[in-house]
């Protein structure tokens, strides 16, 4: 009778864990979510799994197919499939520095005002992250964009290449790309997207890059689960900043980039999860200036529905 009860009680016990599926973005980002692809952090009984996405349309797809509870997303992908009837909620976010701009010859710069006549690349196409931040930062410091700076846009990996072999000036990149890309020649970093954009912005935490969304229904059904899950997620972060050599042998598991690379490339990029409550400001200031300055990237800006408690 008593094995019976121990039996029955254990079967209670599976039946009551929860199992969610978190899809994260491949590339650094791999970095925050080491904690739980190690099993090293407390996830309070919720069984989380780690899938990857390489490509927005991919993301989406897993969330839509319900393969996926919750994304981690550039903060301006969330907010676009918002805007397009898809039910997120941003719970916090969790990455603040990644852009960086590299120069040739670092004797060339002193501020922003030394990229007048110049050629700029960035990665993929105009709209993107670093592309409407370098516009913005260029027309605050007095500088038109399209007229005095002029623009081009390849995959990071084209740019690294063409920079390595001179044929690229300027460069506005990611880490690790602006690490890839400057080691090993003359170059350098000369300017920290994320400092610029603190001066304008007043921001306590930096430039609000990636964070971790929820599905709206999963929220109204356990609010008790998400708060858990966001728990680990947070608790993730911290051990990949306290434990990098661990958590980027973790990493080795998943990218190519080598280790020393990334391990450089971490003193400029920063992960630190903040609850949606203290960093709304600062979220809805950046969605704002996305908007005004690229309003076909972002049509519209989500309204209160968009935001964890």
């Amino acid at each position: 009778m008593k094995k019976l009860a121990i039996t029955t009680l254990f079967i209670l016990s599976v039946l009551f864990v929860f199992s969610v599926t978190i899809t994260n973005p491949m590339g650094p980002a791999v970095i925050p979510v080491t904690g739980l692809l190690g099993n090293v952090v407390d996830t309070q009984g919720v069984e989380i799994e780690v899938s990857f996405w390489k490509d927005e349309s991919e993301a989406v797809a897993l969330l839509v197919s319900n393969q996926a509870d919750f994304a981690v997303l550039p903060i301006t992908v969330g907010a676009n499939l918002y805007a397009q009837g898809m039910d997120l909620t941003l719970v916090g976010v969790h990455e603040w520095k990644a852009f960086y701009l590299i120069v040739d010859d670092v004797s060339k710069f002193t501020d922003l005002s030394s990229l007048k006549g110049k050629e700029v690349y960035s990665p993929h196409g105009r709209g993107q992250t670093v592309d409407v931040l370098l516009r913005y930062l260029l027309v605050v410091n007095g500088l038109a964009p399209d007229k005095d700076v002029k623009f081009y846009y390849l995959p990071p990996q084209e740019i690294v290449s063409l920079y390595k072999a001179g044929k690229i000036e300027y460069a506005a990149l990611p880490e690790p790309f602006s690490t890839l890309a400057v080691q090993g020649t003359q170059g350098g970093i000369v300017l920290d997207f994320q400092e610029e954009w603190n001066k304008v912005a007043n921001s306590n935490y930096g430039l609000p890059i990636a964070g971790l969304f929820v599905k709206k229904e999963i929220l109204d059904k356990n609010p008790e689960l998400v708060e858990k899950v966001e728990k680990a997620f947070s608790e993730s972060v911290t051990w990949a900043n306290t434990n990098l050599d661990e958590a980027l042998k973790i990493t080795n598991k998943y990218l190519t980039i080598p280790i020393p690379v990334l391990k450089e490339a971490m003193k400029r990029l920063k992960f630190e999860y903040i609850n949606i409550s203290q960093c709304k400001d600062e979220v809805m200031f950046f969605l704002n200036t996305m908007h005004d300055f690229y309003p076909e990237g972002l049509p519209s800006l989500p309204d209160g529905g968009f935001y964890y408690k």
